[in-house]
């Protein structure tokens, strides 16, 4: 009896086991509808949630995408890469694209788009890491065509008329009046600072940066002496060798500059704005022009003779 007993417990206790998950798996519903399988129904929700994601768009989508935010952005970029670097928390998307002239720009899609240019983006993470080199400078421009910073710099220089060989540029940062500065060094001469503004670019000579109390890092003392010189070709200044040099200033009759000579006194040259030497002061006799010369040490006053000056 106990074993029959045992045998029934054990037959319901495999019975209970076999049927649990089964019934895990199978619910009847109400009278006269169907079985619905708990498996094959998370089955299929998952299948819709997949299906309702938005497929990635394609590279020919991305590439129309961008353009068209390029457009909207007056970048005047017509984009020959693009790659899409996400979305944003408001549900914006961000793109890199890469120009057929120029440099590249990052584009957030807002209303209307913003554009980042990728050589001042540049620029704004050296200066931050300048500061600080574990500063967080956000996102940067990878695209191969938008590395090299230093190529649209000197790119930016020939269109700003620099006529020399330029070899260095850099950013300065934002004027006063919302144009972006650069500065450029030559090779063969004296350099410039240069101005963006409104897609129209002026140029300073750095002798004229340091009249303004500006300074140019890749121009020298000695490049400034030799642009002055090379005025004072053909003229009443030509016998200065020019060692040093300054711009004193302007004024209705012309440009003033100072220049120190290898030998003998040095002078001020009036110019006109071909800067053709129109008039030279030997310092000896110019103190009346703008306070007189400041690089030439002016002779010492001969003493008084003895008895008196007659």
């Amino acid at each position: 009896m106990k074993a029959r007993i045992a045998a029934a417990l054990a037959a319901l206790l495999f019975s209970a086991i076999s049927v649990a998950p089964a019934f895990a798996q199978q619910q009847r519903g109400p009278d006269n509808q169907p079985a619905t399988v708990e498996g094959s129904s998370r089955a299929s929700a998952s299948r819709q949630r997949r299906e309702r994601r938005p497929a990635a768009p394609t590279a020919e989508q991305i590439m129309a995408s961008a353009q068209e935010q390029a457009t909207l952005a007056n970048t005047n970029c017509q984009v020959t890469e693009a790659k899409l670097l996400g979305e944003t928390a408001a549900k914006t998307s961000v793109y890199e694209v890469a120009c057929a002239v120029g440099p590249g720009f990052m584009i957030e899609s807002k209303t209307p788009p913003e554009a980042s240019n990728c050589v001042l983006l540049a620029y704004s993470a050296a200066a931050l890491r300048a500061r600080d080199p574990a500063a967080d400078t956000g996102p940067q421009c990878t695209i191969p065509a938008n590395t090299d910073t230093q190529k649209f710099l000197r790119e930016y220089a020939v269109q700003a008329g620099v006529a020399c060989t330029v070899d260095e540029v850099k950013v300065l940062g934002k004027a006063n009046d919302g144009g972006v500065m650069y500065e450029a060094g030559c090779s063969d001469g004296a350099g410039f600072w240069i101005k963006q503004l409104n897609n129209t670019w002026t140029k300073t000579p750095c002798i004229q940066v340091l009249a303004e109390n500006g300074t140019c890092a890749f121009t020298t003392s000695a490049e400034n002496a030799a642009l002055v010189k090379s005025y004072f070709a053909g003229s009443d200044a030509a016998s200065c060798d020019v060692t040093e040099a300054r711009l004193m200033g302007r004024n209705a009759n012309g440009v003033f500059y100072e220049a120190k000579c290898a030998a003998g006194d040095g002078l001020i040259a009036r110019l006109n704005t071909e800067n053709v030497v129109q008039q030279v002061y030997p310092c000896a006799t110019a103190q009346q022009i703008g306070g007189g010369c400041k690089l030439t040490t002016a002779p010492a006053a001969a003493p008084a003779p003895a008895g008196g000056r007659p």
